[in-house]
């Protein structure tokens, strides 16, 4: 059952078209992220939904009610901003007692909703600490549950992690996932960082320019990306620029030809064609067998686990990521590599 409904919604400043012809169904106790480069149109997209930006077109309904006209206080959602927006003259159980306040319940129901809300995010026992006493990941809990604890139907995430350290990043989304699991509201967060939508999403939405350019599971976004933008921004694809040529089943980018399967190349045709390659589908060999392409490393990372490298191969340069073994722990920048690649995990369309 879909909890949030967008219909045909746009966003136009002057001549400018932040958010367009967007349709959208989010499931009641989804977890779904809106994921998309800086100045894509995200952020307008949620504060639509939240109510402090009105549509130039097109109608947003929660819970079967068209909201489009609706005030945010009254649409049942809680919000999450990038910068928490917490009163610095609050201790934490007041920041928690605020929302509550303002719809006048008993201060017992309120001081027990309040308990209840920050022992799920594990501060209940700074209840009476200032809140510009508390460290990044802390004030962000008590964003989370100064949202949760009015009951919305919806929560809103406005890229909440961008101020926080990386270790504390990562720690702080298994919160949220885990919190949203458990209280299953259902939840919108707006973020640029591929690796938090993935982990945290039942489902993503990419957008580009204002516009939904693909809607799916983290694993259908990264295994079946339906364009090259979403091969390149989500799965860290190489994306080559070039033509197809049918005749030779070849995809042809300057001096480099590449062998494609029929497969493939069917249903193609001759003429100006992309090709995504995600860097874990080129196999590297410390030599140059028949069928392979010869590079040269360019560039070597180890990162543990996994090594990264960049390969010159016939003018162009690929981004490879492989685990970590005996070759790759011998293989330095300059040496000359095999190349294959894996054509399940590769993306040939048309321009």
């Amino acid at each position: 059952m879909s909890l949030v409904t967008l219909l045909n919604l746009s966003k136009h400043f002057k001549s400018t078209a932040a958010v367009q012809d967007v349709n959208l169904d989010i499931r009641s106790g989804e977890f779904f992220s809106i994921l998309g480069p800086s100045g894509c149109g995200k952020t307008t997209l949620l504060r639509m939904i939240a109510g402090f930006e009105q549509p130039t077109t097109g109608a947003i309904f929660i819970n079967g009610s068209d909201v489009t006209q609706l005030p945010p206080q009254e649409r049942g959602i809680g919000m999450v901003f990038q910068n928490y927006e917490l009163f610095p003259h609050m201790t934490v159980g007041e920041t928690g007692a605020f929302g509550l306040e303002t719809q006048r319940l008993p201060k017992g129901e309120i001081r027990s909703r309040v308990e209840r809300i920050l022992d799920a995010v594990k501060l209940v026992h700074k209840i009476d600490v200032p809140v510009p006493r508390l460290s990044g990941g802390e004030q962000q809990r008590v964003a989370v549950a100064r949202a949760i604890v009015v009951e919305p139907a919806v929560l809103l995430f406005d890229e909440p992690l961008s101020n926080l350290d990386v270790s504390l990043r990562v720690k702080t989304r298994e919160e949220i996932r885990a919190l949203q699991r458990r209280t299953g509201i259902t939840t919108i967060y707006v973020t640029h960082d591929q690796a938090e939508a993935m982990s945290l999403s039942d489902r993503i939405g990419v957008i580009r320019a204002g516009q939904l350019v693909q809607v799916g599971t983290p694993e259908e976004m990264y295994e079946m990306p339906q364009s090259a933008f979403v091969a390149e921004f989500l799965g860290g694809a190489n994306v080559l620029q070039g033509q197809v040529a049918l005749q030779e089943f070849a995809f042809v980018v300057g001096e480099f030809r590449i062998a494609v399967p029929p497969t493939t190349i069917s249903g193609l045709k001759n003429g100006d064609a992309a090709l995504a390659v995600k860097p874990e589908a080129i196999a590297l060999s410390p030599t140059v067998h028949r069928g392979e392409y010869e590079g040269r490393i360019f560039h070597r990372e180890y990162l543990g686990f996994i090594t990264n490298f960049v390969v010159h191969v016939q003018g162009v340069d690929l981004h490879v990521s492989t685990m970590s073994s005996a070759m790759t722990k011998e293989t330095r920048e300059g040496a000359v590599v095999g190349l294959s690649f894996d054509w399940s995990r590769c993306l040939l369309m048309q321009r």
